[in-house]
């Protein structure tokens, strides 16, 4: 699809970092541009309209923070016949070059930026973009031809688009999360396999050990990645990394932390060879690599007792994967927040030896219930800053203190940012300055 936008009415819904950046390469495009947002605050901005329900538009883009399932002003358009796109479409529909899309559940935002490293290490135009922060349409007709996107790519991103095709794309895992939004994991599961087009030209990455992932139909082309032995791929061998009969790097050589970054260096790899990056520019960026803040990340000593920043374990997969990786010996881990539908029996049927389990936020109660039902004895906190100043009040130098929540953080702070930074000021008097508001 060839995009003619030249004097065309646009319409961009949703105000985020991707709404604005939709817009502005709008505007460069030459489209007339009206902003639309469900929240008050974009209002006064002079091309806002306050009742697009009543105007005709050429095109709608769509930001990935709008929810589509319900949605009355979707639906209005939809029942006009007024072509719809996400951010992400129009993103893809501008650039000429080549686009490495990253998804799953957890671990896009650790592997889209090492991926970003490797080829920055190789020499090769590269830029980071998407979902983690530099929105696609941001560097969209800035890249050459011969340049790649490297792009992290969420469900919801993926909810609304009709458009967007990888040249390459990588599904990390596959488990429930953003029920919420989705309504059912099977929905969830279709959103993010429509990251796979079955072009013929289409690369692919999966991970082998991930039973859902390796569920997917693929092609003989697939690249797998596993922490198990392959035929063929990238796996682990003799305590290091290979591509078939080629080492890449050995396990000690690797500072990030954990099963679970482990899969992510695995996959970062797979990718990377695909564009026949040599393994010497491979093993460099790795183990120069460091690792995006609150992904299970030790922040240091309090009392004695080692603390690891976790917050954007938001889902149980996640937390499961940190508690695996610290080991549940002597672990005081703090779970809560704004709950996205799931359900907490996983973290607790594991039969897990936790030294305690501390409660809090708007699914607090739900957690602290559930935990009972196991035989537990946890606590329960009205918010994770009480949760955290017990935890430390109690600290020593045979405990480790475990921020990895299952939960969103929205029912407390703006962000998991927010979320991890109050956590490491509470701790250890370190804090980033960031944006607190909602």
């Amino acid at each position: 699809m060839k995009l003619k936008l030249k004097g065309k009415k646009v319409l961009v819904y949703g105000m985020g970092i991707s709404g604005q950046s939709a817009s502005k390469l709008l505007h460069d495009e030459g489209a007339c541009v009206s902003i639309y947002d469900d929240e008050n605050r974009f209002s006064n901005i002079f091309n806002f309209e306050k009742n697009p329900f009543m105007k005709n538009f050429d095109l709608i883009v769509v930001s990935p923070g709008i929810k589509l399932i319900g949605n009355q002003l979707i639906a209005h358009f939809t029942m006009n016949g007024t072509p719809i796109i996400s951010e992400l479409d129009l993103g893809y529909l501008l650039t000429k070059s080549t686009i490495i899309a990253i998804t799953g559940t957890n671990g896009k935002t650790t592997v889209t930026s090492l991926t970003g490293e490797i080829f920055k290490t190789a020499g090769k135009e590269s830029y980071v973009c998407g979902n983690i922060g530099l929105p696609i349409c941001s560097v969209a007709t800035k890249a050459s031809k011969k340049a790649f996107l490297v792009c992290e790519v969420s469900n919801f991103q993926l909810e609304g688009s009709k458009f967007f095709k990888a040249d390459d794309a990588c599904i990390l895992n596959i488990a429930p999360d953003h029920i919420d939004r989705h309504g059912s994991f099977d929905e969830y599961f279709r959103v993010k396999k429509k990251i796979l087009t079955n072009r013929r030209r289409q690369k692919v990455v999966l991970n082998f050990d991930d039973n859902f992932v390796n569920s997917i139909n693929f092609s003989k082309k697939t690249m797998f990645f596993s922490k198990k032995l392959l035929n063929k791929g990238v796996f682990v061998k003799n305590n290091a990394i290979y591509y078939n009969k080629t080492k890449i790097i050995s396990l000690n050589d690797i500072p990030l932390f954990g099963e679970k970054n482990l899969e992510n260096v695995l996959a970062s790899v797979a990718i990377s060879v695909q564009y026949n990056i040599k393994p010497y520019y491979i093993r460099k960026a790795i183990i120069n690599f460091k690792a995006p803040a609150h992904r299970l990340e030790f922040v240091g000593y309090v009392n004695g007792a080692s603390v690891f920043d976790d917050s954007k374990a938001t889902n149980i997969s996640a937390t499961l994967s940190a508690i695996n990786s610290l080991g549940d010996q002597n672990l005081i881990i703090l779970l809560g927040g704004l709950n996205k539908d799931c359900k907490f029996d996983e973290i607790f049927n594991e039969n897990y030896n936790f030294e305690q389990i501390l409660c809090f936020g708007q699914a607090g109660q739900e957690i602290y219930d559930c935990a009972i039902k196991y035989g537990y004895n946890p606590l329960i906190f009205k918010t994770m800053k009480e949760a955290c100043y017990y935890a430390k009040s109690i600290a020593n130098e045979k405990l480790k203190i475990l921020l990895a929540p299952a939960c969103a953080s929205f029912d407390e702070f703006a962000s998991y940012s927010v979320r991890g930074e109050v956590f490491k000021e509470i701790m250890l008097g370190t804090f980033e300055k960031i944006e607190m508001a909602r």
